[in-house]
């Protein structure tokens, strides 16, 4: 037993809507990890097109998302290329429109409002119509609530909801987060995965220690 092929678009059958992303998405500043899914009653094949917004090759900011992500529909990664210079009076984008309106604009106005990259990390679950702004690390095991706003980091394990989005709980204490993220599962072989998914699925992490 070793699971579904992780470069099969469509793993689920008769299910369309649902896709492994990895090898849907050829983007030059995107990267996917292995059996990260999308949800989407329009198709997976949409997602850069629906999900991922202002990504912009001179401005080289990436997203990346680990391995084993479930990724719902209306999801919407806000990239750095939304942003408008805000070290002026007004922040309307005139040199865009030309004309002689991009004469004497700095592009250091655009590059201080950078975030960097979009980090996603291994085994989260990002809920129905979720906004995650530019630059933010989303931690390994997280959950963001369905319709949250997500403006700032947050922790491994931690459930985060709301506009702002707030960290509500803590799926596990902290020690017991520390023992998850040095099994860190999502990396090993996919046949170690497959014998243990009694473990994975479990909440006993002496056991997922012990796993072989």
């Amino acid at each position: 037993m070793h699971g579904p092929d992780p470069d099969d678009p469509h793993p689920v059958s008769k299910h369309p809507r649902v896709g492994f992303l990895k090898p849907i998405v050829d983007h030059p500043q995107i990267e996917i990890g292995a059996y990260t899914y999308y949800d989407d009653p329009a198709g997976p094949e949409h997602f850069v097109e629906r999900c991922v917004g202002h990504l912009y090759p001179f401005l080289g900011d990436r997203l990346v998302i680990g391995r084993f992500c479930a990724i719902a529909a209306g999801v919407s990664f806000v990239m750095n290329g939304a942003n408008h210079a805000m070290t002026g009076i007004s922040t309307y984008p005139f040199n865009i429109f030309g004309h002689g309106w991009e004469e004497g604009f700095d592009f250091a106005t655009i590059l201080a409002g950078m975030k960097g990259d979009t980090i996603v990390g291994n085994d989260v679950w990002i809920g129905d119509g979720a906004t995650l702004m530019p630059g933010v690390t989303i931690g390994d095991g997280a959950i963001v609530a369905a319709r949250s706003v997500v403006t700032g980091d947050v922790p491994a394990y931690g459930v985060v909801g709301g506009n702002p989005a707030r960290l509500i709980r803590h799926r596990f204490c902290q020690s017991s987060v520390a023992r998850l993220l040095a099994i860190g599962w999502w990396d090993w072989p996919i046949d170690k995965v497959s014998r243990n998914l009694g473990a994975i699925r479990g909440a006993d992490i002496d056991m997922l220690e012990k796993a072989q």
